[in-house]
């Protein structure tokens, strides 16, 4: 029957799913067993198992249950919500053999609804003389957690789709009355029959306008005209994502602390003073890791703390100017140096330092580089973006692939912020740390102003907000 071995109806609740079921078992040879993977039942609330596969079993294996679904006779799936067991989501998705159906509905109505069925106990009608009515309250909050769930999880759907390059049949709650809506559903899994009319034993509980069955429903309008619907406010964000960066992880040289470095941050003053944690030198301290014997060194040390420090991003910013662009001494980028000169037309010396170089000149090249940077960011160049200029939040959400830090640490307030790390391990003392931490400090001083504030915060705007920075002074 078609390319298919089975299919799975994305939905969620109060979204039409049992009418959609009831009409996708009206063909034959197709089954649908309900939530199979509900945390309360398996299939239905009154079954005790499901293609002889009970909860117990389901809870244990839930990979068993889905191949029972496979070599069922015809073909066979059932439906899926956001909250249901997250253990055979990936094995569904990445099976080109599973057909995907995603059901959605305007989640006002599905809110509302929900409300309802919660507040009459009747989430299933068939028969319009046992109709149980009710009315009730819009609760704001209640529905921006409704709402974020739900798009949450149709991202996930949709981006899991694409990047597998899968497809999927939408259907909308209004589409479940259409017969050859029905019908197309029927001809996407692979099915030949079509139907002359749909299933009409289940009845809408609610048919009514919302404004007949929300109390609040003018402050629901309030409400609803303050949500961002269309993300408005958004700012798009084609920064390439990191990985963590296992290897520049750094170690204490015995007690068990590890510092996760963010290039172009104080990473010389951090290593230093982790370093003399344990009277050790900086070339004991412990690099190189593999996720492998990052794992090994966690498990040898329980109650091991790891942290970060974020930077300004002016002083970021500039730190990366003059150590990798400004600079031709070793390690810094003199091929995309030679590019920000010829073709971005930098206007920084051949060879530097350089007597000529004025503070002016110092703040229009810097000035010209946070364009370059900005562009950069945005996938506009032909030039990497390097992680010595990459948001740090970017950065951040790389390491939480393999290893969130503990504590977040800020330069401006290091030596307060270290105090609380070196405690959480046991350390009554600790060495100082350097007087100073960015070397290029006093010639930022000399060129910082508004106009420079504005173009860093025009680069970074999602470090300002997610670290809570303010102006650089």
């Amino acid at each position: 029957m078609g390319g298919f071995d089975y299919f799975v109806v994305f939905a969620e609740m109060r979204t039409g799913s049992n009418f959609l079921e009831t009409n996708i078992n009206a063909f034959d040879g197709l089954a649908c067993h309900g939530e199979a993977y509900n945390p309360r039942f398996v299939g239905y609330p009154n079954r005790t198992e499901m293609l002889g596969v009970t909860l117990e079993d389901r809870d244990a294996d839930p990979h068993d249950l889905l191949e029972k679904v496979k070599a069922a006779d015809g073909l066979n799936g059932f439906r899926y919500f956001n909250n249901h067991d997250p253990r055979v989501f990936d094995s569904v998705m990445a099976d080109r053999r599973c057909a995907k159906i995603i059901l959605t509905r305007n989640p006002v109505e599905s809110y509302v609804s929900w409300k309802i069925a919660k507040a009459t106990g009747q989430w299933k009608l068939t028969d319009v003389k046992r109709l149980r009515e009710d009315t009730v309250t819009f609760n704001a909050d209640e529905f921006r957690q409704h709402i974020a769930k739900l798009q949450a999880f149709q991202v996930r759907l949709l981006n899991t789709l694409q990047k597998a390059g899968q497809t999927a049949f939408y259907v909308d709650y209004e589409d479940l009355q259409d017969v050859d809506v029905m019908n197309g559903l029927a001809g996407f899994i692979g099915v030949d029959e079509r139907l002359d009319t749909l299933n009409k034993s289940l009845k809408k509980q609610n048919p009514s306008a919302l404004s007949d069955k929300v109390e609040n429903f003018g402050e629901m309008e309030a409400s609803l005209a303050q949500l961002d619907r269309f993300n408005l406010n958004r700012t798009p964000n084609f920064e390439p994502r990191r990985g963590p960066a296992v290897p520049g992880y750094t170690a204490a040289a015995s007690s068990p602390l590890l510092y996760l470095p963010i290039k172009s941050g104080p990473v010389a003053a951090v290593t230093a003073w982790l370093a003399g944690l344990d009277d050790a030198q900086p070339d004991e301290l412990l690099t190189q890791f593999t996720q492998k014997s990052l794992r090994q060194w966690k498990r040898q040390l329980p109650g091991h703390r790891c942290f970060t420090v974020v930077r300004h991003p002016v002083a970021r910013a500039h730190a990366v100017y003059c150590d990798k662009i400004l600079s031709t001494g070793e390690g810094s980028f003199i091929e995309i140096r030679n590019v920000l000169r010829n073709q971005f037309k930098l206007l920084i010396p051949v060879k530097y330092p350089d007597s000529a170089y004025t503070p002016i000149e110092h703040r229009t090249a810097f000035l010209a580089f946070l364009k370059f940077v900005k562009s950069n960011i945005a996938s506009q160049t032909t030039i990497r973006v390097d992680a010595h200029w990459a948001s740090q939040s970017r950065a951040l959400q790389g390491f939480a692939e393999f290893a969130s830090p503990d504590l977040i640490l800020r330069e401006d307030r290091l030596e307060q912020d270290l105090s609380i790390v070196a405690a959480q391990i046991g350390k009554t003392t600790m060495p100082q740390i350097a007087d100073v931490t960015d070397p290029h400090a006093l010639l930022l001083k000399e060129i910082y102003d508004d106009e420079i504030e504005a173009a860093v915060h025009e680069v970074y705007q999602r470090d300002y907000i997610a670290f809570g920075f303010g102006p650089y002074v």
